[in-house]
């Protein structure tokens, strides 16, 4: 989709909530697609400026996603119970599309949802099994475009599975199962890089709104050498590298057995930390880990609602701010995060940091976690131009209703952003200057229909993944027993609330 108009244009008559802060009444000129002014109300526009009333609006900048999965759309709330080994153990049914419209589709419910919930922006780390393809990364990106949206696309690598990655639960399993699972190991690695590279090089979508990242899965699902290749590749082409790191316990401690030292210890050594690197999740991290994120520049990728839902404990987000960690806010995917609402993501962030100490002087502050949703994503997603209302930066901004209940009264303009907006409130949205979504409603999708084509791809992948979905029903209570086992060694963190270990 185009950004940007030719006619200028004003915003007049609304308060203006920015990532330093609440900014009160002010106008806001747009030319092209970024923000050329913003000024006292009744400030003077050029000639012939279109003027959108924004009277009865608290404005904000988009708000950014720094951790998402376009594929999980497909399959919200696939399952309940699950931890996150579970979920990996699912991946083979779960996402086992088809074509590339099975890829564009998931792809587009997900951009849909975000930009109706105010999201303007995502990293998306989409995986294709066994591996990334033009004709889907293409797709996703197609997807992105038709939404309006911005996003970072960065194809899932690995070359092992969850059951080689995780020490013995490979062994775990029935003899009668292994065939089953040896049929699941993935492409050497060299080959994976391999169609990395093509999607780099090849690379046809306006970087200004669409880029491309590297992103090794985890680092026990990648082989060293190709943990080295996604370093060398993101170092050559200038891109993010993204990856989940210590988002389980069992990720730690499987992690400290492999090594020898911790995982952000081991990618240390590697050389993958830097100011385009991003840490998702980053839960089971010591103060040494955080102070390596924080001396190398790195960002982390906070999304508290999938910790807790998978399980995983609550990462010490306030401890990350004060070791100089750039910190983003994400959602995870639909199918453990289960929406993709940055304002339910952005409550998480703030309430998550209240249950693990009683020293409101530990706890991460509402403006705080705004701007993390805002400029801390934008770094992460490698963006320097959205995530303010200031001049120079992409008329990337959020309408929201001042009549809507959860603004009545207008208090603590960012603290209500953070704890009470759930995304009710979102009358309209900008992206490049041009409205995506309008008076409530999403201008660039016709819903109706890409419901229609979700149930009819949700039933044939259904049907196509009996297969895979009977393995995953035989390996999943052996799963539950093995990594919970795994968890309880002891450690000398604990992220968990309420539980000792």
């Amino acid at each position: 989709m185009p950004a940007g108009t030719d006619r200028p244009r004003v915003l007049r008559g609304g308060l203006v909530a920015d990532a330093t802060g609440f900014l009160g009444p002010a106008d806001i000129l747009i030319a092209g697609d970024a923000i050329a002014a913003v000024g006292t109300p009744g400030m003077a526009a050029p000639e012939g400026a279109e003027t959108i009333d924004a009277s009865r609006m608290l404005l904000h900048p988009g708000l950014i996603n720094a951790h998402t999965h376009g594929h999980g759309n497909l399959t919200k709330s696939a399952g309940d119970r699950w931890t996150l080994e579970l979920l990996l153990a699912s991946g083979p049914y779960i996402t086992n599309f088809r074509t590339a419209e099975h890829k564009r589709l998931t792809a587009m419910i997900g951009a849909a949802e975000m930009v109706l919930k105010g999201c303007t922006a995502c990293y998306d780390l989409f995986v294709e099994i066994p591996g990334p393809t033009q004709d889907g990364i293409a797709a996703v990106a197609e997807a992105y475009d038709a939404v309006g949206m911005r996003a970072v696309i960065a194809p899932m690598l690995a070359d092992m599975t969850v059951y080689e990655a995780v020490p013995g639960l490979y062994d775990a399993m029935p003899a009668a199962l292994r065939p089953a699972l040896d049929a699941l190991r993935l492409p050497d690695w060299a080959e994976t890089m391999a169609r990395m590279r093509g999607l780099l090089t090849d690379w046809s979508f306006d970087s200004d709104r669409l880029r491309l990242a590297v992103a090794p899965t985890i680092p026990l699902h990648c082989r060293d050498a190709m943990l080295e290749s996604c370093r060398d590749l993101a170092d050559e082409f200038d891109v993010g590298l993204h990856m989940h790191v210590a988002e389980s316990k069992v990720q730690a401690v499987a992690g400290k057995q492999r090594y020898g030292r911790s995982l952000v210890g081991h990618l240390e050594m590697l050389g993958l930390l830097g100011p385009r690197f991003t840490a998702a999740h980053a839960v089971w991290l010591d103060e040494d880990d955080i102070k390596r994120l924080g001396r190398h520049g790195a960002s982390a990728a906070h999304n508290p609602a999938s910790n807790m839902r998978l399980g995983n404990g609550v990462a010490d987000a306030t401890a990350m701010l004060a070791h100089g960690v750039n910190l983003g806010i994400g959602t995870d995917a639909g199918t453990c995060g289960d929406n993709l609402n940055m304002y339910g993501a952005m409550h998480f962030a703030a309430a998550a940091s209240r249950v693990q100490g009683p020293d409101p002087d530990a706890w991460i502050t509402s403006p705080q976690v705004f701007a993390a949703a805002t400029t801390g994503s934008a770094r992460a997603l490698g963006f320097d131009r959205i995530g303010r209302i200031a001049p120079g930066y992409k008329a990337d901004i959020v309408f929201l209703d001042l009549t809507a209940p959860t603004l009545i009264p207008l208090h603590q303009p960012v603290t209500q952003l953070v704890l009470a907006e759930d995304g009710t409130s979102v009358d309209s949205v900008m992206i490049g200057g041009r409205f995506v979504v309008r008076g409530g409603k999403l201008l660039t999708v016709d819903l109706p229909k890409l419901a229609r084509a979700a149930a009819e791809a949700r039933a044939e992948l259904d049907e196509a993944g009996r297969e895979k979905r009977a393995l995953f029903d035989a390996v999943a209570p052996i799963v539950s027993d093995f990594c919970p086992a795994l968890a309880r060694t002891p450690w000398h963190i604990n992220r968990y609330c309420g539980c000792s270990q």
